[in-house]
């Protein structure tokens, strides 16, 4: 099957023949139909994984269940899944009590094991990971919700358990961000956008953003304490620096929720947070690393009664062969939505 390749960290990416996976015991095998494309996959390349080479990135993706193992259950040949991007051991004290997305045995495709820049990938634990695509919603929407929305709906529903009325400040309007913002305004929250580029906040506006900041032009926690009157009652760091993580941070009124999305890389060690606004001010930091294959049913509803179009994120799809030049640039690339890969074309 034709795959991506990575051979070295940082290094260039081919696209070649590699071997057809084979589905283990408990594990299927699905035909990837789409795949985001996404700054985490960056991360992996660059090396802030623990990634063994050669490598095939990709954790974000939706298909066909092409082929189960002996163990499988649950599933058959043509069933349409996606999965989350973290899949838990399904039997642990974590995993059954709901919250595989912080197993300790986790596997991640594209990351502990090959992922879905090929034709196709495999699913461990299936019985426990996998997520059946509802005809009414197709396989390039649920492609965008592995990562970036199920990752903005668990932080915002599950982690801030945001509210109507709330004012939500979204720093970064990429595939998280915009996600965010449209699962906010859905709620019914107010929403303060922040990017640095006004491509992505004119994108955010039309997803129903109330107020948009220009990082390199406003100074962003005292623009939102005047529109907020005294600022927001969560805020979400979905780019991941120093920066924006203290942006966001600052943003919060007293009591206020903040919730770390974006991956921070070390900078001088590790990243410098304002700790004493969080004391003085009795602020929750609240970390969100993806979201359970069990608690997917209701963001699911809500796309299917077309409360939620994560469809309408998707700004356009390549082929492999695109995808390997995009994928070393994605830490300086200013997409307003999300790019998808068709492993297909």
């Amino acid at each position: 099957m034709r795959a991506m390749l990575m051979r070295e960290f940082g290094g260039p990416l081919d696209v070649v023949d590699v071997p057809e996976p084979r589905a283990p015991e408990q594990g299927v095998i699905v035909e990837v139909r789409a795949t985001g494309l996404c700054r985490s996959d960056w991360h992996g390349w660059a090396g802030h994984d623990e990634i063994h080479l050669p490598h095939v990135p990709g954790h974000e993706f939706a298909g066909v269940v092409a082929e189960v193992g002996p163990r499988i259950k649950r599933w058959r040949v043509g069933d349409r899944v996606t999965v989350p991007f973290v899949c838990g051991c399904g039997a642990c004290e974590w995993c059954t009590s709901g919250n595989a997305n912080v197993c300790p045995d986790q596997q991640q495709p594209g990351f502990t094991h090959w992922g879905s820049f090929a034709e196709s990938v495999t699913v461990h634990n299936a019985d426990a990971n996998l997520i059946a695509v509802p005809d009414q919603i197709a396989l390039e929407a649920a492609a965008s919700l592995g990562c970036r929305f199920a990752t903005a709906y668990r932080a915002l529903i599950g982690r801030a358990r945001l509210t109507a009325g709330e004012w939500v400040t979204v720093i970064g309007a990429g595939g998280v961000g915009l996600s965010a913002v449209m699962i906010a305004k859905a709620v019914g929250a107010r929403v303060i956008a922040v990017d640095r580029q006004p491509g992505a906040l004119q994108v955010a506006r039309g997803f129903g953003a109330d107020h948009t900041l220009l990082s390199a032009v406003d100074p962003v926690s005292a623009r939102v304490h005047e529109l907020t009157a005294g600022g927001s009652h969560v805020a979400l760091d979905a780019v991941g620096s120093q920066e924006t993580c203290a942006d966001s941070i600052l943003s919060l009124r007293r009591r206020g929720r903040h919730v770390q999305v974006g991956l921070l890389p070390p900078v001088n060690g590790h990243p410098r947070v304002p700790m004493e606004r969080a004391i003085a001010w009795e602020l929750d930091l609240l970390g969100s690393h993806g979201m359970a294959a069990r608690d997917y049913a209701p963001m699911l509803a809500l796309i299917e009664r077309g409360d939620l179009r994560p469809q309408d994120l998707i700004e356009r799809t390549v082929g492999l062969d695109e995808a390997a030049t995009m994928l070393p640039h994605l830490d300086s690339a200013t997409p307003a939505g999300i790019t998808l890969i068709d492993p297909r074309l």
